[in-house]
């Protein structure tokens, strides 16, 4: 016999054994015992939180011969018919894959005869904001006066796709996301039947990563116990399975950007990479690793949201008295900005590494929070007896004079910051982002010069790929090879008096060189 997945196979059949979902299941119950069951229901929620299985239940129960207490027998005919999948009085059906005009104007010409057996005809219309502007119009009117013997189920992960008039015709219940703490119970149960040895701590972390979905968390169960088959399922198999990271390797991390050790925080990401990390991953569980720092400092040191044990809870009181909270703050910001970024960056390596660097160096930022860090790193080297010694005055020196600038401005540059706006915008998101920031100046050869204040704008039109790809667009879009060169302007001080601001003078009168 085929193996079934864990998700599958325990898949509950009667709302006893539906988790985290007990405000819907109470609610249903009683409609079936009190016989005012709705024609239409709207399940929200997100993905792997039981809306589909609920409605399975749901349409069990109305066509059972013998409810009990609200709840599905299991045993009478039309309950076998539904746990096999070939009952027909109940339809599923995927919008994802059916969302046309023609598939609803089948379920309104099917409505139209009763069931054969059973009270009730149930349409489960997974994935229902998938379906057309036209889809939904021609389900409008069944939906509004159907037959007394249909009932209605939409399952959806994005309501607010859902046109208003259909959402009005509908019973709506918000499926919440699960507890680990109910995730983790759950899953011990399942291995008890599995016979499945695993330690606590696995467990846990793989109830957090699931992220409030019982489904997500059975299917990495099922990866891990697959990958060590045979074996106890510990903590560490568990993070070499998921690519995960431990959290030693966070207090390392926070240890080096502390010590503003460069090197350091490098060598942590070789490792990271050297071990086959995601490095997506690693930036989630740093973001919840401060997370929880912030919020023991928030809170004198003991909180209750931290899923974690009284040994951990101390090692990560030890940390946070290391850090100020607006410090903490400023962390969890920049890296929650590179979350954003390294989900479709083909370089991950190199923002993590900029993002690290930026922890390590709050010069590198103007902001409120890296003025608290610059202000920290002053105290703590007066702490260590640093001397301040004002540096000597220089001589005063002659007027400066700035350099001739060129009169004349090539003509393959011209066209090019003429039409820079609509260059940018053919190129993809994160390059228009940075070329939004970027000045155009006239470099000391004539190529059209980039200067970014921005440290990571630099670094990524820096990579040769990238340059290469502007100068490409360039070269589509007007017909002529210009030369780009990037510069960060490290001492944030205006460029203009060494070199021609184009921005300025490109819509002058200005005089072309001869080509």
């Amino acid at each position: 016999m085929s193996y079934t997945a864990l998700y599958r196979k325990f898949r509950p059949s009667e709302f006893k054994d539906v988790k985290g979902q007990g405000h819907i299941v109470a609610t249903l119950k009683n409609q079936i015992k009190a016989d005012r069951i709705g024609h239409a229901y709207l399940f929200c929620g997100t993905r792997g939180t039981g809306k589909t299985t609920i409605a399975k239940i749901f349409a069990k129960a109305v066509n059972c011969e013998s409810p009990a207490d609200g709840s599905p027998c299991g045993e009478c005919a039309s309950c076998r018919a539904v746990a096999r999948g070939n009952s027909m009085n109940v339809i599923e059906i995927d919008a994802a894959s059916n969302n046309g005009v023609d598939s609803i104007r089948e379920i309104r010409e099917e409505v139209t005869y009763r069931p054969t057996e059973g009270r009730y005809k149930v349409y489960i219309i997974d994935e229902v904001h998938m379906l057309s502007i036209g889809a939904f119009n021609a389900l409008l009117k069944t939906l509004e006066e159907p037959p007394s013997y249909v009932i209605f189920i939409l399952a959806t992960t994005e309501a607010h796709k859902i046109p208003i008039t259909i959402l009005s015709r509908c019973q709506r219940y918000d499926f919440k996301r699960i507890s680990a703490d109910t995730i983790y119970s759950r899953m011990t149960e399942l291995l008890a039947i599995e016979q499945v040895d695993a330690e606590e701590k696995a467990l846990h972390y793989i109830a957090r990563a699931a992220d409030g979905a019982m489904r997500d968390a059975l299917s990495l169960l099922d990866q891990c116990i697959a990958f060590y088959l045979g074996q106890k399922l510990t903590y560490d198999k568990v993070l070499e399975v998921l690519g995960a990271v431990d959290t030693e390797v966070f207090r390392g991390v926070l240890k080096n950007v502390l010590a503003q050790n460069v090197a350091g925080a490098m060598a942590a990401v070789e490792n990271l990479v050297a071990e086959g990390r995601e490095l997506g991953q690693f930036v989630a569980d740093f973001i919840w690793y401060l997370r929880n720092m912030l919020l023991l400092k928030s809170s004198d040191g003991t909180i209750e949201a931290l899923d974690m044990s009284e040994e951990n809870m101390k090692r990560l009181l030890e940390d946070a008295r290391q850090v100020e909270e607006e410090t903490l703050i400023r962390f969890i910001r920049i890296f929650s900005e590179l979350s954003n970024q390294i989900k479709y960056a083909a370089q991950k390596r190199v923002l993590l590494e900029i993002a690290l660097i930026k922890l390590c160096r709050p010069q590198m930022e103007q902001d409120y929070g890296s003025l608290i860090g610059r202000i920290e790193q002053l105290e703590k080297r007066l702490e260590e007896g640093a001397v301040y010694e004002p540096k000597k005055p220089h001589k005063l020196e002659e007027k400066h004079v700035p350099p001739e600038l060129p009169k004349a401005v090539p003509k393959d540059v011209e066209e090019a910051v003429k039409n820079w706006r609509q260059i940018v915008s053919g190129l993809p998101g994160l390059s228009r982002t940075y070329l939004s920031r970027a000045r155009l100046l006239l470099g000391s050869g004539n190529e059209l010069l980039l200067v970014f204040d921005d440290t990571m704008a630099a670094g990524y039109f820096g990579r040769e790929e990238e340059r290469l790809q502007l100068e490409g667009a360039i070269s589509e879009y007007t017909g002529r090879q210009v030369a780009v060169t990037i510069k960060e302007n490290d001492v944030k001080r205006p460029l203009e008096d060494t070199h021609v601001d184009l921005e300025q003078v490109i819509n002058m009168e200005i005089t072309y060189e001869d080509e």
